[in-house]
């Protein structure tokens, strides 16, 4: 796993995939849905269509969606099914060869695939396609399970049945969606680790990451598809099969923490009624004299809102937030690291001078970011910075798709809430708790993973 220099977790990828059984041309939706999931995963996108006859043709490459996509190339890719995929690298590094959907074309006809997630016997299953003949062109997971696939075609009917193989040898943390000549396909791991939700527009279905890419192109929510779940839409309407393995579910806890937009409903919870649950359990546990609370935006704010209503303190903005920015390829100086930071976000001084903050932020990974935030707040001259992170200590890597680093370069494992407090800058810290996560909302008796907590995985690591 890449290692993340920012201080802050990054997103995870985005799929959506779209079904016209009225044989209209989907592309634009499926790039209006890549719009909508674009917090998770700025590193690259694509799409590819199926219309039925003609094989299946793509367009991907590094980038934003408004990058790589324009009226040309979007007007080319005609087809009655669509899928589409916006990247964070988890699994290997920042090059063209691993942007997706990944397309591939054997004896069975053409096959995509659009994936988010994490395998975690990639290695393996790799080294032993590889003795028997594979060659591959990429360092992503996804082109594995498209070999893997391969294989299994040679030996069922059907596409779904093959998926269902494919399903008893990986280990780990997915969602998928594939895309054949004249199907559709979402496929959601045993444990369910990653969100992935069915949507229907007129005669259409949707299967993507999130909600919120639904309510953009004014779909209906219809479910969430299940653990071990396989969905597959074809022309005969919607069918679904699954998996016989039999496992607790394990949602990723941070999608309600982070990941997930606010405007996203994950499994029947609402993200942001999550958020402000837990802003409220903050306020209730660490109340303290204040003038102001504000959020570090944007995944901050719904925290902060919740801390307020809780506690009596105005909520109000601390923050300038710059849509504009993009990634840079400079390498800073610390300087320059400090400039960067003001290009992002600048303190509204206004709404600071003088007071008392209570700032709100998801998480502390190394602890540089909220540093360097604390630091401009007192320099535009709050009178005190009270610090509180709607989520425990990260004391454990993620080996499920997230890039939480090892254990060395995490904070909370290296210092005490106190030193942390000292080290960022800030007047009062407080965090989250474990027993505050089963408080927020979530759903009783369905499960939730939060190993990066609590360093109990629900799987077996290799």
């Amino acid at each position: 796993m890449p290692k993340n220099l920012s201080g802050k977790l990054t997103e995870e990828c985005g799929l959506f995939g779209f079904f016209d059984a009225d044989a209209h041309d989907v592309s634009k939706m499926v790039y209006y849905g890549l719009y909508a999931l674009q917090h998770r995963g700025q590193e690259a996108c694509g799409i590819a269509v199926s219309d039925g006859e003609n094989g299946i043709k793509a367009v991907k490459d590094l980038g934003l969606v408004n990058e790589v996509f324009n009226t040309a190339n979007i007007a080319e890719l005609k087809g009655n099914i669509g899928i589409g995929h916006v990247r964070y690298s988890a699994d290997g590094g920042g090059i063209r060869e691993n942007a997706m959907p990944f397309v591939t074309r054997d004896l069975n006809g053409a096959l995509a695939l659009a994936f988010n997630g994490n395998i975690l016997n990639a290695k393996d299953l790799r080294e032993e396609l590889e003795r028997k003949g594979a060659i591959f062109q990429s360092s992503n997971n996804a082109e594995t399970i498209m070999h893997l696939a391969a294989h299994s075609r040679k030996r069922k009917k059907y596409i779904e049945d093959a998926l269902l193989d494919i399903m008893t040898q990986l280990d780990g943390a997915y969602s998928m969606i594939f895309m054949t000549r004249n199907k559709l396909i979402g496929v959601r791991d045993p444990h369910g680790f990653r969100p992935l939700a069915i949507g229907k527009l007129n005669n259409s279905y949707i299967v993507c990451s999130e909600t919120s890419a639904l309510d953009v192109i004014h779909a209906q929510y219809v479910r969430d598809v299940a653990p071990g779940e396989i969905v597959v839409i074809s022309n005969e309407g919607i069918k679904s099969l699954k998996h016989s393995a039999r496992a607790k579910p394990s949602l990723c806890v941070f999608e309600y923490i982070y990941f997930a937009r606010p405007d996203s409903v994950i499994d029947g919870v609402s993200v942001y009624n999550a958020r402000v649950e837990a802003g409220k359990r903050l306020a209730e546990r660490y109340n303290v004299p204040a003038d102001i609370v504000i959020g570090v935006p944007d995944s901050g704010l719904n925290f902060a809102i919740g801390y307020a209503e809780a506690s009596g303190v105005p909520y109000g903005e601390g923050f300038i937030k710059n849509r504009y920015t993009g990634r840079t390829f400079i390498k800073p100086t610390q300087s320059e690291r400090e400039i960067a930071v003001g290009i992002k976000l600048n303190v509204l001084k206004e709404n600071i001078r003088g007071k008392r903050v209570v700032m709100v932020d998801d998480s502390i990974v190394r602890g540089t970011t909220c540093a360097g935030i604390i630091k401009r707040l007192k320099a535009a001259g709050a009178a005190e910075v009270h610090m509180r992170v709607a989520s425990p200590p990260f004391m454990w890597p993620c080996y499920f798709g997230t890039d939480i680093p090892s254990r060395k370069d995490l904070m909370a494992v290296n210092f005490t809430t106190e030193e942390i407090r000292e080290r960022i800058g800030a007047d009062s810290l407080g965090y989250l708790t474990i027993k505050d996560l089963d408080n927020i909302g979530l759903r009783k008796n369905f499960g939730y993973c939060n190993a990066c907590f609590t360093g109990k995985y629900p799987v077996k690591l290799p």
